[in-house]
């Protein structure tokens, strides 16, 4: 039987939840990378922004479409079943649990434990950083595994939280650098020519902070007039993300010079804090940023825990029976939960070896931040497509123009991707490819079981 869910959510509580969902630790991650990839060259860095913006926005005006015809279809693996079919869905849910959700997982730890060492005087690729990495992994397993009712509270409240140091920097730190002529300075004075594909790469950097909207999806079954409010719960919030992300990056622009910035790279973000909030008053919004980052790592945790049950309660995958079982206790997947731990370990581990240190991989060394990213989007193309072929229905705009423009969408993410990262695409793709292959023989000999 198909679950029944109530209908209790209206628009208000929507656009919350995507603007909670989307916004989280990405920008204070990225937003020092788009910085020096353009050179500081703000007004390039305000173009990235745009250009990541207006291609999660159609993408998430597509899928929107899909959940009012696809009532009580939760998640990108569903959509991909209701439009490729089952065996291509099981190839997406094999991706996002073996590498997208335990990759980006796993910098998220990272990310959460780099401010904290920035806080403690730490270095930022010592033992001391990896470690608080691993304990925060730990920690929001646990959450998750044994509390998910404890999990989400503690969800909503970083929401919240997570929306202040980003406000009082947009508003105040806008404020001042007009005052003080600071921001006018920054918009007119550029420190260097950028990398290589500047614009390229600080596109991509805006991706890893625009990523999470598509989980939004899943609450049409539970929303109010659902064929009129996600879209525009969608288009709204993920506009709002986007409107937020820029005021925040002119607010830093507005506090202290691009070139101070960039060279104090972790702490160019906290400096700017305690430029405009004293000493005292900056360091406690920075212990905010942390927050907001433990929130984002709950949020993602959450992902990786169900990564494999959700395979598993289709029949597919490894041993389907004990990564299907639900703790009746608990209500978990306590055996995927277990695996999306194991997962997260072994990626953090390959980020630390591929981009913190002489790198251990050689060839193989890639952004495990970024180009999994990447990689989702062109996971969409098919479904786009068949989503137009099938959908005879729909008006023109619903079927045609917005699934085009997101299709565009994917396919510039794809270009930007090589030129940001070169040849680390080559060394991903063949990682990808071993893993897909892996999963292809899983699903064949499951297939020769039956």
């Amino acid at each position: 039987m198909e679950p029944k869910l109530e209908k209790k959510f209206g628009l208000i509580t929507a656009i919350a939840m995507v603007v909670g969902i989307v916004i989280g630790s990405g920008v204070f991650f990225k937003a020092e990378k788009i910085l020096t990839a353009t050179g500081g060259d703000l007004k390039k860095g305000i173009f990235a922004w745009v250009i990541g913006g207006i291609i999660m926005i159609s993408c998430a005006y597509t899928f929107s479409v899909m959940a009012t015809r696809y009532q009580y279809v939760n998640g990108v693996v569903d959509y991909a079943e209701a439009t490729m079919g089952k065996k291509y869905a099981f190839y997406v849910g094999w991706f996002m649990a073996i590498i997208y959700y335990p990759t980006i997982t796993s910098v998220l730890a990272w990310v959460s434990a780099r401010y904290t060492c920035v806080i403690l005087g730490f270095s930022i690729t010592g033992g001391e950083c990896m470690t608080i990495a691993c304990l925060y992994l730990v920690a929001s397993f646990t959450l998750n595994a044994l509390s998910p009712v404890l999990a989400g509270k503690f969800q909503v409240s970083t929401t919240v939280i997570k929306l202040v140091p980003l406000f009082l920097m947009a508003v105040v730190g806008t404020f001042m650098g007009v005052r003080s002529g600071m921001t006018a300075y920054n918009f007119t004075h550029y420190v260097s020519q950028g990398t290589s594909g500047g614009l390229f790469t600080a596109i991509v950097a805006a991706s890893f902070a625009y990523e999470g909207w598509i989980i939004a999806t899943c609450i049409n079954a539970e929303l109010k007039d659902a064929k009129k409010n996600l879209p525009l719960a969608l288009i709204a919030g993920t506009f709002i993300t986007m409107s937020v992300y820029i005021l925040y990056y002119i607010g830093l622009a507005g506090t202290i010079k691009n070139e101070v910035m960039m060279a104090g790279g972790e702490t160019g973000a906290k400096l700017a804090f305690q430029t405009i909030f004293s000493s005292a008053g900056g360091t406690l919004l920075f212990v905010f940023v942390i927050i907001s980052c433990l929130g984002t790592l709950n949020g993602l945790m959450l992902g990786c825990t169900r990564g494999i049950y959700s395979i598993a309660a289709r029949g597919l995958g490894p041993n389907p029976k004990v990564f299907s079982q639900v703790d009746s206790t608990t209500n978990m997947p306590v055996n995927s939960a277990i695996l999306g731990l194991f997962l997260c370990s072994i990626w953090l581990l390959y980020f630390y070896g591929a981009n913190l240190t002489t790198s251990w991989f050689g060839f193989f060394s890639f952004d495990s931040s970024e180009l999994p990213i990447v990689t989702i989007y062109a996971i969409y193309i098919p479904i786009f497509i068949m989503f137009m072929k099938k959908e005879k229905e729909l008006t023109f705009f619903n079927r045609f123009l917005m699934p085009c423009l997101s299709l565009l969408g994917c396919i510039f993410m794809i270009i930007a991707a090589w030129f940001a990262h070169g040849m680390a695409v080559v060394a991903f793709l063949i990682v990808y490819f071993i893993v897909m292959m892996l999963g292809a023989l899983i699903l064949r000999l499951k297939k020769t079981t039956l």
